[in-house]
């Protein structure tokens, strides 16, 4: 029976041959990779990328990789499309068709009706003379000198030479098309990626009666109701035009309590700190992060050009909102 140790001699085995497997498939592109690319570039329609089993679900993963990053791309089933789903195909698309021997049925059969529209085929096989490199416009071969699977039957470093080969693709269009960390955000706006390039201050800021403010002169117990009727742990004070002149945390506080006892007419004007960390509205909320890591501080107010206090936020807004 295989102990721990062989368990890791097999893994470590599959990962030697399928690295392998990459470097040959990256050593192998030639110009009809270039060709391939160009296509995809100057692509008037949509990318559709089709092929069965685990060629397919490589296809999808490509599908997907290029979608989220510029590429309007999707995937079709070919036996589907043989039945109607032809019809999601028009003239101007580009057509990638996978299969590692470049004979399955299901591809070679819809290959005439693709002939008749007004499309781009790239193929990608691991033989050069198989059914669909001979009838497409470009072929790529993604051929690999051994599989994974000790038995050379189950698609292993093949499938990952493709899968490597679709990112390949993929990431030279994004890089052509000078794709920005605001582009993949705008594709992906309920992740957390999304939510931490596009979201600004002002979405996550309390804004309005939700303010924890006082003006300047409010007796100190009239201004700790203030801030706990808040509950962001700080309250700004400002001076009768909303102007920001200082600020006051729960920190604050319970340092005060520590060092004194008698707090009798004691306005919070006193102990409030006059320069505290402001941030404009219109900035990044992952700027608002940063300030207050850098800062050591767990809240920002936030203030217009003129210096009036419009909002304030803290970390606990920023994790409701994923930004941590």
């Amino acid at each position: 029976m295989a102990n721990s140790k062989q368990y890791l001699a097999w893994a470590r085995d599959v990962l030697h041959i399928e690295s392998q497997a990459l470097d040959e498939i990256a050593a192998s592109l030639n110009e009809h990779f270039v060709q391939a690319a160009e296509a995809l570039l100057e692509c008037t329609g949509r990318v559709v990328i089709m092929g069965m089993g685990k060629s397919g679900h490589i296809g999808r993963k490509m599908a997907a990789t290029m979608a989220s990053t510029g590429t309007p791309a999707f995937f079709v089933h070919p036996a589907e499309a043989a039945h109607g789903d032809l019809g999601m195909i028009v003239d101007g698309d580009v057509v990638i068709a996978i299969s590692n021997s470049g004979e399955n049925e299901e591809v070679t059969v819809i290959i005439p009706a693709l002939k008749r529209k007004a499309v781009t085929l790239i193929c990608i096989t691991s033989k050069a003379t198989s059914t669909m490199a001979r009838h497409a416009d470009i072929h790529i071969t993604a051929a690999v000198s051994k599989e994974a699977c000790p038995l050379g039957l189950a698609p292993t470093s093949s499938t990952t030479a493709v899968m490597g080969l679709g990112d390949a693709l993929a990431v030279v269009l994004l890089r052509a098309r000078s794709f920005t960390l605001n582009d993949f955000a705008l594709s992906h706006p309920a992740g957390s990626l999304g939510k931490r390039l596009l979201l600004r201050v002002e979405d996550v800021m309390h804004a309005g009666d939700e303010l924890p403010a006082v003006v300047s002169g409010t007796l100190l117990k009239d201004a700790i109701i203030r801030m706990s009727e808040k509950g962001l742990g700080m309250l700004a004070v400002t001076d009768q035009s909303g102007c920001l002149k200082g600020v006051f945390t729960d920190g604050d506080l319970r340092r005060l309590f520590q060092e004194r006892d008698n707090f009798s007419g004691l306005a919070v004007d006193h102990i409030m700190h006059n320069n505290p960390k402001t941030i404009d509205a219109g900035k990044l909320a992952t700027e608002a992060l940063k300030h207050m890591q850098q800062n050591h501080v767990n809240g920002l107010l936030v203030t217009d050009n003129d210096n009036r206090l419009i909002g304030a936020l803290n970390m606990h807004d920023l994790l409701k909102a994923r930004i941590v």
